[in-house]
C-alpha cells in the first residue's frame, strides 16, 4: 500500500469511525436529565474537539504505521478501539460505571503509546499530548457523572 493510501485510510478510519459513532450515540434525554458538575463543559465544544483530536489521532497512527513501529501500533490500536467503544457504553447503554472503565483503559492506552513511541517517533508522540489532556478530562467528568447519578 502506498504511504498516501495509507494516510487517507488512517484518516477515514478514525475520523470517520468517530464521527459516525458520535453521530449514532448523540447524548440524548438520557444525559440532559443528569446531574452535571460544575465544570462541565457546553454541549457544543465536543464535536470540535474530537474532530481536531481524531485528525490528530490518525496522523500519529499514520506515523507510527509508516516507520514500522509494531509496540506503538498495538497501542495506537488499542486506544482506538477503546475510543469507538465508550460512547456506545456510555451515552448508548447509559453505563457510567462501565464507560468508567473504558475511558480508565483507554487513557492508560494513550500514555502507554506516548511512552514507547517517545524515543522513537517523538512527533506522534507529542500528537497525542492534547489527546491525553482531554481524555484525562473526560475521565474525570465520567467519574462526576458516576458518583453525581448513582442510580440513572
Amino acid at each position: 500500500m502506498s504511504r498516501s493510501m495509507a494516510f487517507l485510510l488512517f484518516l477515514v478510519v478514525t475520523i470517520g469511525g468517530g464521527l459516525a459513532i458520535g453521530y449514532i450515540t448523540l447524548p440524548g434525554e438520557w444525559y440532559a436529565g443528569l446531574v452535571k458538575p460544575s465544570f462541565n463543559p457546553p454541549n457544543w465544544i465536543f464535536a470540535p474537539a474530537w474532530t481536531i483530536l481524531y485528525v490528530l489521532i490518525a496522523i500519529a497512527g499514520w506515523r507510527v504505521w509508516d516507520r514500522d513501529l509494531t509496540t506503538s501500533q498495538q497501542f495506537w490500536w488499542a486506544q482506538l478501539v477503546l475510543n469507538f467503544l465508550w460512547s456506545p457504553t456510555f451515552f448508548g447503554l447509559h453505563q457510567m460505571g462501565f464507560g468508567l472503565l473504558v475511558i480508565a483503559l483507554l487513557l492508560i492506552s494513550i500514555v502507554g503509546f506516548i511512552r514507547v513511541t517517545w524515543a522513537s517517533e517523538r512527533p506522534a508522540a507529542i500528537m497525542f499530548l492534547p489527546y491525553l489532556a482531554w481524555v484525562a478530562f473526560a475521565t474525570v467528568l465520567n467519574a462526576s457523572l458516576y458518583l453525581l447519578n448513582p442510580v440513572v
